[in-house]
Parts: structure tokens; C-alpha cells; sequence
């Protein structure tokens, strides 16, 4: 058995021509779909970025817990249990949060792995010596000023990271496709901002603006109607990248085809979540509630055993079923911590493998859906409390917690998930109560409305979907607090 995971950042679904969209340039997701069964009602469950890596390794949501951070020593891991029993798991990856505090750890479960430099504000290439400030104030953070010294060292396609880490990918199944049991996750950080396109995928879509570079759109709120020509000008460099990603994707399959993998290996090409420009008068992610925009994310896959290709499906499945999924393939049986559930049903004839899907950020909107409905939970106090982190691994995204913080530790506190390990417990602050303050509680139809612009009032729904989201929070086995927090009965675990 082989299987291959093409796994992009910020990949937005309506922008795709398989769901839809008319105007960007994504043949090769039009032809990944005609070899997949292509999922409708997939969705994320922790967010951001290293939340929902953690949920692709763990198989449950982790977002009640924690936020960012490495995953813990107790933690269960995928590619680790694929490597243990013998199945070689390779990642190749430009996604340099991997080699920061808070995710420094995902990349060593697998048996190798690769990691290309220069995305974003990777430390890659030190020049002091150049003035970067820049004609743009908001294009002057240390982040963005690295971003440009990178960009000086990629100047054309060849020497782009995305192209270095399809190279890699390639040449992975080049080496290995006439051996067995592997499993090889191409990670694209692509089309996450800042979108840095090759030259040839600008020019599919120009566009009038002449101010400063500005393909890194700012975290927060946009005015559709001010700010027009920017998100005019932030849209089409975003569909620039991603049609990039899509020539990246077809040198996948075009290798599946001439090495006929279609035989004997699965291909899951997903992504860990959406990306905002303009809609709902937002940019990016992180800010705002997780529209369907951000949470109802491209899902494609193909099965060798089930033969289903060209065809879709309704099946509501989340990010945590992706590693059950995974493991269930190669013939592993998910240890019991794992909450996701194998897709197998689904594919062979969309059979359903859960009713409901629960899915947030730490300190934020508890949310959870059936696929037809979204109800979003907001704390009920105005400052978010109580709001608590538990872990064993007091990392962020790039640095160890504060003294401060590490002053408020206490503990430890075991869970379900912890295998009787007790972990400290810190005070994580407001969290995003001026977002859940100023939105409060939201439930939508998104068959009937699913733009998401207009909330709806029933009761009936609101109580099903709370009943819900209380059930699987018990399942996740979640701190007292939260429920505390969202104003709401703990069910006794």
C-alpha cells in the first residue's frame, strides 16, 4: 500500500473550479476532481495552522486545550505509528513553522523529511546591509522585511520554494514507486500569504494597481466599498498563487500517470483552512468567526480499493478523520484516543460516519455543524473568562510563554487524552472576546444561505446543535472551565 498527501495553507474551496468558481485558473484541480471523489461538507476542527497539523496527527480537536504549540509527549501521531509499524511516512515541506517553539516536533514522527527555505518570514538569508523599511509603513514588520530579503534569493520558478518542494516530492516517487508501504505528505505552505507568484502566473491576472507591494493582506477588518481596489488587487495576487499551486499539483498527477500509481496508491490533496479576502468585510483568518470561507475547506480523494473517481460526495467529515483515515488504509487500527473516524465508508459508497463537527480556535467561537446548519457559541461573559491553556509544552508559535505566564501555572491536571500524564494549567488572558462581543451568538443555514449573511432565529435549531457541541466536548473530554465559560452545563464525563 502507498499513499500520497498534497496538503496546502489558506487553500481557498470557492475559488476552485471544482467547487464552482469561474474565474481563476485551476485546471488540474478540475482534473484531480475528475480522479477523486471530490468531499462538499468537509470542515476544519482546530485552527490555525499548527492546531490543525496537531488534529492531522492526533486525530481529535485539540482547540478546547490549547492554541499553538508542539505537540505533546502524550500524543498520539499518525506518521509516527505508520513509521513504527513499518510503514515508512516522508514529509517534504517549505512550511517553516515546523522548525519554530511551537511546532518543532511535528516533523521529527516521520521515518525522513525535507524542508525547503524561504517561505514568508522564514529566517533564512541575513542582509543587514540592505534598507528595508520601505515606501509602505504597514509592509515593515520583521516578518515582511525577511520576506523581501527571501524573495531575493528565488528569482525565477526554478528556485521558488513551492517549485523546490514539489522537486523534492517527485523526486521521492521517482525513487520509491516500485517499492511498498510509504506514506509521503507534500506540504505546500502555498497559497498562504504573502502571495508570492511565479512570474508567468502574475501575468494571468493583471490588474491596475500601482502602489506599494502589497500581496500580505493585514489581519482585521476591510470595508468592501473603500477599500474595493485593494481587495480587487489582493484577489487576484491570491488566485496568482494558487494557480501556481495548481501547475504544482498537476506535476503530481502527471507523475501518478506515467508511474501508474493510480493502481495501488491513495492521493488526499486538502488543506488546513480558508483564507478571507473581502468577504464578510474581513481579511485573513485568525479575527473574525470562522466563516464558511475559513471553515468549509477543499477535500479530495482517491482510493485505490474503493474505485470511485469523478463523483461527490455529501458526507460531513472533518480534519481529525484524516489520520483514522490514514492509518485505516495501511491496515493500523487508531489507538482510542483518536475521535476521527476512517472515511472508508464514504468513499465506497457515502455512507456517513458523523452526524456533527465541531471545530474552533482556543479562547474563541465554539462552533459546530451538521452541514446544513452552523450554530456559533460565544462566551458568555464580556471579558472570556475563565480561559485556560493545558500543556506540558509551554511554546507559542515562536517563543516560550512569558514569565508572567508561566508565574500563573498550576497543576498538573490529567485528562482523557493525557494517559494519565497531569498537565500545568496556565491563564490564557481574554482570549477573543471583543469578536464574540461584538458578533454573539450566530446560527445559520448555509444550504439556503451559504455566503452567511443572514443569521437566523430557531430556537429548536440552536438547542440541537448546543446539545451537540456539549456531547462532543464531553467526548474531547474538555476542561470544566469552557463550559463554564460558554455558559453552559457540563455533562458528568
Amino acid at each position: 500500500m502507498k499513499a500520497i498527501m498534497v496538503m496546502f495553507d489558506s487553500l481557498n474551496r470557492h475559488m476552485l473550479a471544482p467547487y464552482g468558481c469561474d474565474w481563476t485558473h485551476t485546471p488540474n484541480f478540475q482534473r484531480l476532481a475528475q480522479h477523486t471523489v471530490v468531499f462538499d461538507r468537509n470542515y476544519i476542527c482546530s485552527m490555525p495552522c499548527m492546531p490543525a497539523r496537531r488534529d492531522l496527527h492526533t486525530g481529535r480537536p485539540g482547540f478546547l486545550h490549547r492554541g499553538w504549540g508542539p505537540l505533546e509527549p502524550f500524543d498520539d501521531s499518525m506518521p509516527a505509528i505508520l513509521k513504527d509499524n513499518d510503514v515508512h511516512s516522508h514529509l517534504v515541506t517549505d512550511h517553516y513553522h515546523y522548525f519554530e517553539c511551537g511546532g518543532a516536533n511535528y516533523h521529527t514522527q516521520y521515518a525522513t523529511w525535507e524542508f525547503v527555505r524561504g517561505q514568508e518570514g522564514d529566517p533564512w538569508k541575513g542582509r543587514p546591509d540592505l534598507d528595508l523599511s520601505g515606501p509602505d509603513p504597514d509592509y515593515a514588520g520583521q516578518w515582511q522585511r525577511q520576506d523581501i530579503v527571501n524573495r531575493l534569493y528565488m528569482p525565477d520558478e526554478a528556485r521558488h520554494y513551492q517549485t523546490r518542494t514539489f522537486d523534492r516530492g517527485l523526486e521521492f516517487l521517482d525513487d520509491n514507486h516500485s517499492t511498498d508501504d510509504w506514506f509521503l505528505q507534500i506540504e505546500s505552505f502555498d497559497p498562504h500569504e504573502p502571495f508570492f507568484a511565479a512570474e508567468r502566473f502574475r501575468d494571468l491576472f493583471p490588474d491596475d494597481y500601482t502602489g506599494a507591494l502589497s500581496d500580505w493582506p493585514p489581519y482585521g477588518d476591510v470595508d468592501e466599498n473603500s477599500c474595493a481596489h485593494m481587495i480587487d488587487h489582493w484577489r487576484n495576487t491570491y488566485a496568482s498563487l494558487l494557480a501556481q499551486c495548481d501547475a504544482s499539483l498537476g506535476r503530481v498527477l502527471d507523475k501518478m500517470d506515467a508511474l501508474d500509481l493510480w493502481s495501488d496508491t491513495m492521493l488526499i490533496v486538502n488543506t488546513d483552512h480558508g483564507f478571507l479576502l473581502g468577504e464578510h468585510n474581513h481579511a485573513a483568518k485568525n479575527v473574525m468567526p470562522l466563516w464558511q470561507e475559513l471553515a468549509n475547506t477543499p477535500l479530495f480523494v482517491w482510493d485505490p480499493r474503493a474505485g470511485r473517481r469523478g463523483e461527490r460526495c455529501d458526507c460531513l467529515t472533518s480534519t481529525i478523520d484524516w489520520a483514522p483515515t490514514i492509518l485505516d488504509y495501511f491496515g493500523q487500527q487508531p489507538p482510542p484516543d483518536m475521535l476521527g473516524r476512517s472515511l472508508r465508508p464514504c468513499l465506497e459508497d457515502n455512507s456517513p460516519v458523523r452526524d456533527y463537527a465541531i471545530f474552533g480556535y482556543h479562547g474563541h467561537y465554539v462552533n459546530v455543524t451538521d452541514g446544513r446548519f452552523v450554530y456559533m457559541r460565544p462566551a458568555a461573559t464580556d471579558n472570556n473568562s475563565p480561559l485556560r491553556t493545558y500543556t506540558l509544552s509551554p511554546f507559542d508559535m515562536r517563543v516560550a510563554y512569558e514569565l508572567e505566564q508561566l508565574r500563573s501555572m498550576s497543576g498538573p491536571q490529567t485528562f482523557a487524552a493525557t494517559k494519565d500524564v497531569g498537565v500545568m494549567c496556565y491563564e490564557a488572558g481574554s482570549g477573543a472576546a471583543d469578536v464574540m462581543n461584538r458578533f454573539g451568538t450566530l446560527l445559520y443555514d448555509v444550504v439556503a444561505d451559504p455566503q452567511q449573511q443572514n443569521p437566523i432565529d430557531d430556537v429548536e435549531q440552536e438547542q440541537r446543535l448546543l446539545a451537540a457541541m456539549v456531547e462532543m466536548m464531553a467526548e474531547t473530554d474538555a476542561p470544566s472551565e469552557q463550559y463554564e465559560r460558554l455558559g453552559i452545563e457540563m455533562q458528568p464525563r
